[in-house]
């Protein structure tokens, strides 16, 4: 919904988005989760605004110096600190090298076609790797190359190389068992968080997020609102991480989940130990628990249930897996995951809804047996009484 004159509109996502004409006759972004905090964030901006402060330092024909100034400019209000951080080490770490070496210094088409055939053969990589760096590569290429006639030229260049359909890893039913078992009996009752995810699939940050007043006994719903990442601090004089409490990957995300009744009763038995419904479900406290201390206690569990170790993700895969073998339908799955879409669901399980399309192609084959045999009794019959 566009506001018309003002250069503001709400986003698919459920943001707004505000567009400032900068002096340099580029545009700025801005967002927020609100009308009037987008147009506050637009006069602070005009207020201050000045025309020395828009100009590019980097020389044009230094490519490293461009993505290097793509790095410290307007992108760093655009995405998530997580997601800056993920375009930060790309960049620094393989496309900067690589625009630093022998002739390679200049943006053309032929250095970006060099990078992408680099990165392609990069046999340390993996193909998931290979393809988030190129995608990274492409999104700095489309804000640096704006407006210049060698845009369409360049970017063509850069062939992404197709997404496999990678086959997740899921636990077993009995290892499933075994797990839940070990959780439920743990001394640490953090633990207790990886029966709720093996029975909701929520991401570990999420898991992480969930506050206690964010589980409705009574109704029996799970809300999802919120998730929690670990970034590193980029900027000059100071290092280290921080925990972030933000939005939860896309809009989708932010879902309820209806909880299987065990689960319900099992909160039950806690929530009257919690003297603040604001205090975190994992941590217990007003401080978030961190994803990196949860992964510990999850591989000492694992290790207790004499499961061979996989990461944390592989507990969603399975809730994901379960559901399709107990019948669950894709759409609904996929908005139970926080999925974006349906296609992105189909995708991932390819693997596993072969599996349920051929238990359900099974079921012809035994209708057939049994009406032949039925046919062939029937023939038999005639044949001995005629």
């Amino acid at each position: 919904m566009s506001r018309r004159g003002e250069n503001v509109y709400k986003r698919k996502d459920g943001r707004w988005e505000g567009r400032i004409l900068r002096p340099d006759g580029k545009y700025r972004y801005v967002y927020a989760k609100t009308y009037k905090e987008v147009k506050d964030k637009q006069k602070n901006y005009e207020k201050y605004i000045k025309p020395q402060d828009n100009k590019i330092d980097c020389p044009v024909a230094n490519a490293a110096g461009l993505f290097d100034c793509w790095l410290s400019g307007d992108i760093l209000d655009q995405v998530k600190p997580s997601t800056y951080e993920n375009y930060y080490r790309c960049i620094k770490n393989y496309v900067i090298p690589f625009f630093k070496t022998t002739g390679n210094e200049n943006l053309s088409e032929i250095t970006a076609a060099q990078f992408t055939k680099h990165i392609k053969n990069y046999s340390a990589l993996s193909e998931s790797y290979k393809r988030k760096i190129l995608i990274i590569f492409k999104t700095a290429l489309k804000e640096i190359l704006k407006g210049s006639p060698k845009f369409s030229a360049i970017m063509g260049t850069v062939i992404l190389p197709k997404a496999g359909n990678k086959e997740v890893q899921a636990f077993s039913i009995n290892e499933q068992r075994l797990i839940e078992n070990a959780a439920y009996h743990s001394k640490d009752k953090r633990a207790l968080g990886i029966i709720l995810t093996f029975y909701t699939g929520i991401r570990l940050g999420e898991l992480c997020a969930l506050k206690w007043n964010d589980i409705d006994c009574e109704a029996g719903v799970m809300s999802v609102t919120k998730t929690v990442t670990r970034v590193n601090c980029f900027q000059p004089g100071r290092h280290g991480g921080t925990l972030l409490v933000g939005t939860p990957k896309s809009q989708k995300s932010i879902r309820k989940i209806p909880l299987p009744e065990f689960l319900v009763d099992m909160y039950k038995k806690y929530i009257s130990f919690c003297m603040n419904e604001n205090c975190y479900l994992i941590s217990g406290t007003t401080t978030p628990e961190d994803p990196r201390s949860y992964q510990k206690l999850y591989k000492k569990v694992l290790a207790a249930a004499g499961v061979n170790n996989r990461k944390f993700h592989a507990i969603r895969h399975t809730f994901a897996t379960r559901a399709m073998e107990l019948g669950i339908d894709i759409k609904t799955l996929s908005e139970i995951l926080g999925h974006s879409n349906v296609s992105t669901t189909l995708n991932i399980y390819a693997h596993s809804l072969m599996e349920q399309k051929k238990i359900a192609m099974n079921r012809f084959n035994e209708l057939h047996i049994t009406h032949m045999e039925s046919t062939l009794i029937a023939v038999k019959s005639l044949v001995v009484n005629a």
